[in-house]
């Protein structure tokens, strides 16, 4: 992002970016129980960044890990449940929809696991050891958040050891041999990650041209 704080923390439409987030959740039912996951380096910001906006939306902060694996297992272990649903969602993702948010809980109830996708829309290339090749567009999907569980199935999955293959939750829970159900995710909801998404979300709020 090139900026001097997280990008978690950039402003956007009058707000951290990360506010945005948990009342994006906090709005689609209250009774969720929010857990934020942050640096322990981050904390005493964010509870500074709480005081200045008057942001009071309950939630429980769990210290963040080396790596995103390690993060959501500290997540995990604040739980203090037997049966639940668990829905991890990137912080810098605001604008996941409601109906998908609905959809990977409904999934995740009845198949277990279920994350969102949507389509490739442009012309995939691979590259190989002659140069490129085309690729069947259709057959690949990208991924976004909230990746959904139920509860046991996550925590069996990250009783594995850690390795570099796992790249998100799903990874995680597949290679401890269960199955992904994908459903239909929403196109707005980018991981902002760049300046230019970040001005991409201040039009989403409402605050740019």
């Amino acid at each position: 992002m090139g900026a001097d704080i997280p990008k978690q923390f950039l402003p956007v439409h009058g707000k951290p970016l990360l506010m945005h987030t948990l009342t994006t959740f906090h709005t689609f039912d209250p009774s969720l129980h929010l857990i934020l996951v942050l640096p322990k380096a981050q904390q005493a910001y964010w509870a500074d960044l709480c005081r200045q906006y008057d942001f009071t939306l309950p939630h429980t902060v769990a210290d963040g890990g080396e790596t995103r694996f390690h993060s959501v297992k500290n997540g995990l272990d604040t739980i203090d449940a037997d049966e639940a649903l668990v829905a991890v969602h990137d912080g810098v993702r605001p604008f996941v929809s409601p109906t998908v948010i609905a959809d990977c809980f409904t999934a995740a109830e009845q198949q277990g696991a279920a994350i969102p996708v949507i389509p490739v829309v442009e012309t995939v290339r691979q590259l190989d050891g002659a140069g490129s090749t085309t690729v069947d567009r259709n057959r690949y999907r990208l991924v976004q958040t909230p990746q959904t569980f139920r509860l046991d199935i996550l925590r069996a999955a990250y009783r594995q050891p850690y390795t570099e293959a796992f790249t998100d939750d799903a990874s995680v829970v597949e290679a401890a041999g269960y199955a992904v159900t994908l459903v239909d995710g929403n196109r707005e909801n980018i991981k902002i990650t760049t300046p230019f998404d970040l001005r991409m979300a201040e039009m989403l709020c409402g605050g740019g041209s």
